[in-house]
């Protein structure tokens, strides 16, 4: 098995520890705390051609109602911001939730599993080394923030 090069980045970042936050960012403080930690993603797709605003809204409003769908109340809000929605923002809804960088990789590792569950997923004919991360970069995000809405947010930059 060949790791890709977004799995040798991802686990260097991992290994190594993910550096500080750098500056900048106008949703901090507003949306979640300013972020202590970012890391950069090599994806492993291309940003689809047809990747637009909408594109994105749809794509987060079908991990909503996913999260409606089910027989419990959602543990996290997922939403897009910016002028192009290409900036994902994963919130805890719960104390507790996401209060450590191990936490929130859990997340993102569920939201891989729930992706590679969905029609699209298997339409599309990605290999099983594909990542939430690499979803998301072929509809054209640029990064993740992902906060317990309290103390803790961490950035992934997808490059």
């Amino acid at each position: 098995m060949r790791a890709g090069r977004g799995t040798v980045v991802f686990l260097a970042v991992a290994l190594l520890g993910a550096g500080p936050a750098s500056g900048d960012d106008r949703r901090a403080g507003y949306y979640y705390p300013e972020p202590q930690l970012s890391e950069v993603y090599i994806a492993r797709s291309t940003t689809l051609q047809q990747a637009n605003r909408t594109l994105r809204i749809g794509f987060i409003t079908g991990l909503t109602n996913k999260q409606l769908a089910a027989p419990h109340a959602p543990t996290s809000a997922v939403f897009a911001k910016g002028g192009d929605a290409d900036r994902m923002i994963i919130e805890a809804l719960a104390d507790g939730q996401f209060s450590t960088l191990y936490r929130a990789r859990a997340l993102l590792a569920q939201l891989t599993a729930m992706m590679r569950g969905t029609d699209l997923f298997r339409q599309m004919g990605v290999d099983d080394f594909f990542t939430f991360f690499d979803m998301a970069k072929m509809f054209g995000f640029q990064e993740i923030t992902i906060s317990d809405g309290e103390r803790f947010a961490h950035r992934i930059e997808i490059d």
